[in-house]
């Protein structure tokens, strides 16, 4: 859970938006220099799915499978997206002092699920995830990572608030 330093090793989630931006640099204030790994996670055929259109066919009665020609372009697009965004996560990590690193790494199960296996696979000691401050209906029908990882994950995990709740 720590480094030969005794820092905490960490993992923090990162999707690219400001509000992760801004875990990474409050991560930084709480736990300066630590080991971070910058995690993207990325959802293998989603977007094809999305953008080959499944959905019935001309009559209206048939399911149409996706493409798998298409399926296996955008996974790669996506996967290379996750790539990128996890790098610039990571450098941003290293610009506030965290010993950061990125990892991309394809959802599995469920978004928080897959957090909280790099979590236990890095041990680290905390886990660190951005927070739109959902509530309510909002909450119930677009779901929640945060407050799925807070459900699931035996680490500590810290929640950094967007700024407009806090």
């Amino acid at each position: 859970m720590t480094d030969p330093s005794g820092k905490p090793r960490l993992v923090v989630g990162y999707d690219g938006s400001e509000l992760a931006k801004d875990a990474l640099r409050r991560t930084a204030e709480l736990f300066p220099g630590s080991p971070t790994v910058v995690v993207t996670v990325w959802e293998p055929g989603l977007g094809a799915t999305l953008a080959s259109g499944v959905g019935l066919d001309a009559a209206g009665g048939v399911p149409l499978p996706p493409d798998p020609e298409l399926v296996a372009e955008v996974d790669q697009a996506e996967e290379h997206h996750a790539v990128v965004l996890a790098r610039a996560g990571a450098e941003l990590a290293r610009s506030v002092g965290l010993d950061a690193e990125p990892h991309a790494i394809p959802d599995e199960l469920d978004v928080a699920d897959t957090i909280v296996d790099v979590a236990a696979e890095r041990d680290a000691a905390a886990v660190v995830i951005g927070s739109h401050g959902a509530s309510g209906l909002r909450s119930r029908l677009l779901g929640s990572t945060s407050r799925r990882l807070l459900a699931r994950c035996t680490r500590p995990v810290v929640v950094v608030r967007s700024v407009q709740t806090r």
